[in-house]
């Protein structure tokens, strides 16, 4: 297998005095697997013209690590077309001469952190062979479970003061921001949110702060108006294919509910891979750049995100978590053995949390995957999903049968040319390992599954039965529960709403 890096990829690796980062696990997972690591010729120009020479040197010593393409594949109209339409730049022109290898097959994937690439890799039909870092793990880590380093453990809460400053996980940081370590230790009492390995390692660390309309913004330009505000003030994710950076933004986003503010911001720099990552991330999220923070270290970037938005319905992750009243509402059953697996936050009071510890990809994911062969499928963005949890076996329906869950669909995949797409399509957003993805794409020759990507909004606190629904008039009896999409009245889900004690303000009126 012959992979083909971007050359910020490289740099990130042999500049990287952390060795314990995102691209050490990538590089880990080369050497696991045998996979060749090539990297093009217009890298290498590329590379040299750096501007730190130390990083230069760096590479230079260790080139023979790697396989230096010998040849260049010829372009094609469709090359040529990328070019035409793309390419304003030398930079742009080596992005698509790197596709340019991945399009001839002259290597079998390329992983690669620049949107502008993906965007050009969708054109030319290939996205299946570009993947970013944190994508490619995933891919690596579901083919091959066995040979995973470790599990995450749950996301906890842990005062600052408990937190080991000297773990290598904080060194970026001390990089970045002049006086981190005293900045840190004064938080003591303080509390963040942390996950990490099995065996210990960090992972993840999240901390929040709220502020009030008062809050002096004298070094943001242009100035803040007076609002109340959530700052993300320190975020790190290390990539791993277990989608933390969507666990920590639910987190990110449940604070923001719960407290009620009008707006979530964070400030970061823009050095690294690391940070345009986690940059990129913010503003698939609806994060938008405001404007410029000054520190004596320089200047921060500063992007914002809207908690009082007029959900978008054709992009709901841009106004998540909210949605609007006025749309199409749909319950669906999910069965017990895959309910809590797929939402562990809507764990019912007779299960246990250490069965559901966030070890697992599509546990931690907001976005998610529901598979399905409902007679019914012209579901579109922005519809409203409620899931209703089947009986335990062996116990009365009545009782056990729960509506637990609010999400809203993202997009619908309903033509699915073969298992392999289908399986490309839901791995680490279901519940489902790839064998038993292929069972379910093999079940039925005649009515093939169809694919649901929903982003995962609410646990209700309280969950309506089966016989608090037949009695509000959403389910008609016993023998009318859901078995597919089945859609319902506003005025049912207003039920639902109201019965399940739910916290309404995810819902625009």
């Amino acid at each position: 297998m012959r992979i083909l890096l971007d050359t910020n990829i490289l740099i990130h690796r042999e500049a990287n005095r952390v060795v314990n980062e995102d691209i050490g696990v990538l590089f880990r997972w080369f050497d696991k697997l045998h996979y060749e690591k090539c990297i093009h010729p217009l890298s290498l120009e590329e590379i040299q013209k750096h501007k730190d020479d130390r990083t230069v040197k760096t590479i230079e010593t260790k080139i023979q690590n790697y396989n230096l393409l010998k040849t260049e594949a010829p372009e094609t109209t469709a090359i040529t077309k990328i070019r035409e339409k793309y390419d304003g730049s030398d930079n742009d022109a080596i992005d698509t001469s790197l596709l340019k290898e991945v399009y001839a097959e002259r290597v079998d994937y390329l992983i690669t952190e620049d949107r502008d690439i993906h965007r050009k890799a969708a054109e030319l039909g290939i996205s299946n062979l570009v993947f970013s870092i944190d994508s490619f793990l995933e891919k690596v880590s579901a083919e091959n479970p066995t040979l995973t380093d470790y599990k995450t453990s749950s996301v906890s809460k842990e005062y600052f003061g408990n937190i080991d400053l000297k773990d290598q996980f904080f060194d970026s940081f001390r990089d970045d921001y002049q006086g981190f370590d005293k900045w840190f230790n004064s938080k003591s009492d303080e509390v963040a949110y942390v996950c990490r390995s099995e065996r210990g390692e960090m992972l993840a660390f999240l901390y929040i702060k709220i502020e009030d309309k008062n809050e002096n913004y004298s070094n943001i330009e242009p100035l803040f108006d007076n609002k109340k505000r959530l700052k993300i003030g320190t975020f790190k994710v290390i990539s791993n294919g277990f989608k933390l950076g969507e666990r920590f933004l639910k987190i990110v986003f449940d604070n923001s509910l719960s407290n009620q503010v009008d707006e979530i911001y964070v400030t970061l720099f823009n050095y690294t891979e690391e940070q345009e990552r986690l940059i990129g991330l913010l503003m698939d999220w609806g994060f938008q750049l405001y404007g410029i923070k000054h520190t004596p270290t320089g200047d921060e970037q500063v992007f914002v995100k809207d908690f009082h938005p007029d959900p978008v319905q054709e992009h709901p992750k841009q106004t998540y978590p909210f949605i609007k009243k006025d749309k199409r509402y749909f319950i669906v059953p999910i069965y017990p053995s895959y309910h809590t697996e797929l939402f562990p936050d809507s764990i019912l009071n007779n299960e246990s949390p250490d069965d559901f510890v966030e070890n697992q990809p599509h546990r931690n994911a907001i976005q998610k995957v529901y598979i399905s062969r409902s007679y019914y499928k012209d579901l579109h963005p922005g519809d409203i999903i409620i899931f209703y949890r089947t009986k335990t076996p062996g116990t009365n329906a009545c009782y056990t049968s729960v509506v637990t869950t609010i999400g809203v669909v993202d997009n619908v995949f309903k033509d699915i040319k073969d298992g392999d797409e289908f399986i490309s399509l839901c791995r680490k957003r279901s519940v489902f390992t790839d064998s038993q993805l292929k069972e379910h794409w093999d079940y039925n020759q005649r009515y093939k599954p169809f694919v649901v990507n929903f982003l995962y909004l609410y646990s209700f606190p309280k969950r309506p039965n089966l016989k608090a629904l037949i009695e509000m008039g959403v389910i008609a009896d016993t023998s009318s529960v859901p078995r597919g999409f089945e859609e319902i009245t506003k005025n049912q889900f207003e039920q639902i709403i109201e019965a399940s004690e739910s916290n309404e303000s995810f819902i625009i009126n």
